[in-house]
Parts: structure tokens; sequence; C-alpha cells
């Protein structure tokens, strides 16, 4: 009871009373859970995230306002895989693949997403695209990293670990867990694969009280992928409250960390090119980039914003800035944002210093609430409550060297996002544009496939081309699926 007073104390200071609206009308165990959840809010926390997102909402909207003027990138800061000679390429993989073959470098895996807008209950990591091989989103992630472990293995004599975090949120945890343990952790070792949890923030009214689903429980969402500096810092399991994602990556002498969203299938996971080019320019923290194809294609670019590093959306850039072009003939805002991420160590462990001046992401939606004069829950028809996000490119402004690099969107990006038969950025692209680049793999080592012959080359034979000398002048005639390189000989 001592407890509980205290709590409501604290509450009440805030301003957030409400939230024990019901207290009275609660059995024993209700009343319980309630009290476990609110305790575990940080309720001044979420009075001065809402402040600043509201303050921020309204300086973005706010005409009088100047924050700073667009610019495109200084060339200094970037630089390109595309054009580019191959000496300059192999450089930077030789780099990055030395990093990795010291043990320097960890992969952190945002995969919180549910499958909902493909017709999936499952995480999206679960999908499968419809593969020959019909292997999932996760298992081609993990075999990639597996297949680079032994690529650096086979560079520096001795065993090598690329440890995988992947941060999952509440509702996908249990089937992210239970669906690797099934699959026997896709051959990487379970003690390298460390699973923690995306935050959640209250639901807000309009206002910023936080809103209960029902008469013992708030309502909460995810805190955005940007919620994933926080959740780094946050205890791998309640009883080690001093064991994180941070003090792992410590304990492994871990200094850089690439950063992915799952429902990419081309991703090159721990890119040593990425890697490699990101320690010649010293970055702390850096993005991989696609050129973008048109003007009006709606996507977020990396760019400046008053002078600071920043994902500029395309409804902030001006149709005739959009269009400007550079010495090059190339749009000077291309940019592309895909969300994949370098860092340093030290950079991640730094977030928390200036996290608290990042500001939050407002979303109005319809959230189911509880009347708090009736106490029966409403489902309203339109928006009447707040989800506050923050975005995981949010840090960039606050980098003191940043870098980007292009790459070729056939080669590096392919997301999944739109339900199967849209046409755009569905299972059928995807599975589309990973065949074909396996193709480019094989005809790049030096053999033909037959008009309409499809081969899908495991991740496990080759990470990004490599290993492929035993096809040299072989045509392929048929099919299939290769998980070894003696695979091969049965289809030509």
């Amino acid at each position: 009871m001592a407890s509980l007073a205290k709590l409501q104390e604290k509450y009440e200071a805030a301003g957030q009373s409400q939230v024990f609206n019901f207290l009275s009308q609660l059995n024993a165990t209700q009343k319980e859970n309630l009290v476990q959840q609110l305790a575990g809010i940080d309720i001044e926390r979420v009075n001065r995230v809402y402040t600043r997102a509201i303050e921020a909402e309204k300086a973005f909207n706010d005409p009088n306002v100047q924050e700073g003027a667009i610019e495109p990138l200084p060339a200094e800061s970037c630089d390109s895989t595309v054009g580019s000679s191959g000496s300059k390429v192999a450089a930077w993989r030789e780099a990055g693949l030395d990093a990795i073959s010291k043990g320097q470098v960890g992969v952190l895996l945002m995969a919180g997403g549910q499958g909902t807008r493909l017709g999936s209950s499952a995480p999206k990591g679960c999908y499968d695209i419809g593969l020959p091989s019909h292997k999932s989103l996760f298992q081609y992630q993990a075999e990639r990293i597996k297949r680079l472990q032994t690529v650096a293995s086979e560079k520096c004599g001795k065993d090598v670990l690329v440890p995988w975090y992947i941060m999952t949120s509440g509702p996908t945890r249990p089937d992210t867990v239970a669906f690797f343990e099934t699959n026997k952790y896709f051959g990487l070792d379970p003690k390298n694969v460390i699973f923690f949890e995306q935050g959640t923030l209250p639901c807000l009214t309009m206002d910023g009280k936080v809103i209960l689903d029902a008469p013992d429980h708030v309502a909460v969402a995810p805190d955005g992928n940007g919620g994933i500096y926080a959740a780094l810092r946050s205890p791998l399991n309640p009883s080690v409250p001093t064991r994180s994602v941070l003090t792992d990556l410590a304990e492994r002498n871990i200094l850089y960390v690439h950063a992915y969203c799952v429902d990419n299938c081309l991703v090159r996971v721990a890119d040593p090119i990425f890697i490699g080019y990101c320690l010649s320019k010293q970055a702390d923290c850096a993005a991989k980039v696609v050129r973008k194809v048109e003007p009006t294609e709606s996507v977020g670019v990396v760019a400046l914003k008053g002078n600071k590093y920043s994902v500029v959306e395309y409804s902030e850039i001006s149709a005739e800035a959009a269009a400007k072009r550079d010495t090059t003939g190339q749009l000077a805002f291309r940019a592309a944002n895909i969300a994949n991420h370098f860092y340093t160590t030290a950079f991640l462990n730094k977030v928390v210093e200036f996290e608290e001046d990042m500001a939050f992401h407002v979303a109005r939606k319809k959230i189911p609430c509880v009347d708090l004069s009736t106490g029966s829950l409403v489902k309203p028809t339109k928006p009447n409550g707040l989800k506050l996000e923050l975005f995981v490119f949010d840090v960039f402004p606050y980098t003191n060297n940043f870098a980007v690099l292009e790459v070729d969107r056939k080669e590096d990006f392919s997301p999944l996002k739109n339900a199967p038969g849209t046409g755009v950025d569905d299972p059928q692209t995807s599975r589309r544009d990973l065949l074909a680049r396996q193709k480019h793999f094989l005809e790049a080592a030096g053999a033909t496939l037959a008009d309409g012959v499809e081969i899908e080359v495991s991740p496990l034979v080759s990470y990004d081309g490599e290993g492929l000398e035993s096809v040299k002048g072989k045509k392929f005639s048929r099919s299939g699926i290769v998980e070894s390189v003696e695979g091969f000989d049965a289809l030509v």
C-alpha cells in the first residue's frame, strides 16, 4: 500500500492521476497488474517527450520559424560504389574484412515489425518470399553471416564470430525466438544470437494524458525504430539489470556495428565494403544510400539541414530543388535513405548524452480507450490520440564524423513492404531481385544460363559472388537450388 500511495503521488504530481480512475473497482490481480505497469513507466519522461514533440511539430509547421537551409551533401562526406574503380572498392572490402577477421564487427537487426500488410500474422523476418528453397528472410540473413564468418576465418586462419543482435517488439519476440529455436538458429551458435526488445511509450490524448485501454491497463505503442538506442541500454534479462546489448558489445570488444532492417532481401549483412569505407572516413556514424530515381520519387534523402546531417522528407524539398542537378548531371538531392547504417560502439554509448534533445515524431491515430466516466471501451472512428516515435536516423544531426556511401540499388536494396501482387516492393519483386542478383554472380564468374533458367545460390555457397570459380565456362540448362559448390554439376 505504501508503494501504491507513492506511485499515486508521483502520477498526480505529473498531472496523470486519471490512470487510477478505476482503482477502487479492480480486484487484487487487476490492481497488481496496473501498479506493476505504472511502476515501469517513467511518467516524468513521458511528459517531457510529449512536450518536446509538440513543440517541435509546431515549430516545423510555423512558417515564421527558420529551421535552416536544406542543402545537398558536401562532396567530402560521401562516395559511391557506382562507377568507382574496382581497386578502391576492393580496398574498402579488404579493410572491412580485416576488421571482421579481428572480431571487431557486430550486426544489429531491426526486426520488430509484423507481416500484417503481407497477410501474415508472423514476424516479418519469418516471411517466405517464394524462393525455390522457401527460405525465410531470417534464414537468408543468418546464412550470410555464417558465410561471412567462413570467408573471414579463411583470411586470418582462425575462427571468426560475428554476433547478431536482433531487436524485436513485445508482440513479435516470442514468435521470433521460437522460430530461431525451431530452426536451430540456422546453423549459428545461439550464444552469438542475442534478442532484445524495442521499448514502448504510453499512448496519449491530444492534450498529453495517458490513455487507458482497459480499467487496469495503459495503452502503449512501440517507440519507433529510433527506440533502438535506448533499447541497447535496457537489461537483456530483468534478473541481471547490468547486462545490456551495450555491455555485451564491450565484453566482446566489438568496435563497429552494422545496422539494418529485416525486410531487405538483398542486404549485405556486415557488409565489408561499407565497413571498410566507413573506416577510411573515420566515421562514427554513416548511412548507406541508393540513388533516387526521379525528382518526384517519394523517399527521404540524406542531406544537410541547418548545416547538420539529416534525413529530409520529400515533402520538405521544393519541386524546384528536387529537380536540381549537380555538375555530374545527377540529382543534387539523390541520397535515398534505406535504413542501413554504420556506428562505432563509442558513438552508440554517447547517444544517451543527447537523447533528451531528440524530438519524437507525432502520429495521430485511432486508439481504443476506456471512457473515464463509464468504464466502457470506446473504438473511435477518427483519430483520438497520439503515438510518439523516434526514427533511427534522428541521431544523424548529433554526429561529429558522418559519412554516406551510395550503392547500386539492384545490388543492395529490395524492400518487402506491400501485399503479394502489388507490383512494387512486394514478395514477387523481392524474389525477382534476389534471383537476378544471384544470376549476376554466376555470369560474372564466367557461367551462362539458358533462357528462363533460375538458379538459387545459397548464401552458404557465396556471400557476394566469391567462391564461384568452379562455374567458369559452364552453361546451366536446368533451374534449381545450390546448397554447395558441388551442387552446380546437377544443373549443367
